[in-house]
């Protein structure tokens, strides 16, 4: 299990997780924070100290923004741009 960012951070990315995180696995993206999955020690001291609630363990994200798991693991697919790209083709119903 990892921690998935989810929609409530997009536009907002309000930064006090990634000065929490002890090994530094929260990246920005253009309009988000996401959890590099690979990085994540799943030790949960992100999820308090989000002010918008957009921080889930994997297993306990509401199912509407399951897509999320995916768009957060798309850093290890190209980084930011990657995280973009699938961000815009959920976003835009694809």
């Amino acid at each position: 299990m990892t921690y998935v960012i989810a929609e409530p951070c997009i536009d907002t990315k309000e930064r006090t997780c990634i000065d929490v995180c002890p090994v530094d696995c929260i990246y920005e993206t253009n309009r988000m924070l996401v959890i590099d999955p690979v990085e994540c020690i799943d030790c949960g001291a992100c999820e308090p100290e989000c002010p918008v609630e957009a921080i889930y363990p994997e297993d306990a994200l509401p199912q509407r923004w399951e897509p999320y798991v995916q768009i957060n693991a798309a850093w290890n697919d190209g980084g930011g741009a990657a995280v973009e790209a699938a961000l815009d083709a959920h976003l835009n119903g694809g």
